[in-house]
């Protein structure tokens, strides 16, 4: 008999693109009868520059990951893109089979929160639209958010870098004033709601983003934790091992 063959929809995270999931990733979850099905958000990778220019915004990135994949599937976001995946979730539960949310978090839970966070934002993709690309990568790969990745061999981060020197200034900073922390609702009060079954990867190294899973676990009615030691924010580049142990075995159940 013929296992199922899934379609898993793949979110990156800010400033990273669908190709920023590695080789070794993707060949694994086809080795499980996956399909992966990768998707370059509004203003990443791929995705025609000119489509950010009017303004990047959560209801259309929701319309775009809508029609890229074959429903009811898994849906996988890591940082950023979990943010994302977790608002599809809120909005559509029965296209979502489970939910994978790495790094991720609900957003900000007030508004003076978000606020300050879109000040703080605009003045950054005012100077990426200013400065240009490659003077953004030395700054956001400069972030203490990242020093745990310092430590990873020097090919993968050549890697990581060119994959973000290739996205349009532009369409970063559109991205980063329509799917950022401080533009998108909070839904902490929501996650309640969320009965799908999800996955909570965070690395132990990552303090900020453990206390955001922990609080979110307690909350979430299916939500199961795994923090992975050794790790930072990205996971699946620093442990993609226990990424990959952690993520199938999570989907075989489902």
């Amino acid at each position: 008999m013929s296992r199922l063959v899934r379609h898993p929809v793949l979110l990156h995270g800010f400033s990273g693109s669908s190709a920023s999931w590695t080789e070794r990733l993707i060949d694994s979850l086809v080795g499980t009868a996956a399909s992966p099905v990768l998707v370059d958000l509004p203003g990443h990778g791929l995705l025609p520059s000119s489509l950010a220019e009017g303004g990047v915004t959560l209801e259309a990135t929701l319309s775009q990951i809508s029609a890229s994949g074959i429903w009811p599937t898994d849906l996988l976001g890591y940082s950023m893109g979990g943010r994302v995946a977790l608002h599809f979730a809120a909005n559509h539960p029965e296209r979502v089979r489970s939910l994978v949310l790495e790094s991720s978090s609900p957003g900000l839970a007030t508004e003076a929160e978000r606020s300050a966070r879109r000040a703080t934002d605009e003045t950054l993709a005012l100077r990426i639209e200013q400065k240009g690309i490659e003077d953004f990568v030395d700054f956001w790969e400069s972030l203490p958010l990242f020093e745990s990745q310092r430590a990873l061999d020097t090919l993968v981060l050549e890697r990581q870098r060119a994959l973000r020197l290739q996205n349009d200034a532009r369409g970063v900073a559109a991205a980063l004033r329509g799917l950022g922390t401080g533009s998108l609702p909070s839904l902490w009060d929501r996650l309640p709601e969320i009965r799908t079954r999800t996955l909570l990867l965070v690395g132990a190294l990552d303090r900020k983003f453990v206390d955001v899973a922990r609080s979110m676990a307690a909350l979430m009615p299916h939500a199961r934790l795994v923090m992975v030691p050794d790790a930072g924010h990205a996971v699946h580049l620093e442990r993609p091992d226990a990424w990959l142990d952690a993520v199938k075995s999570f989907l075989v159940e489902s």
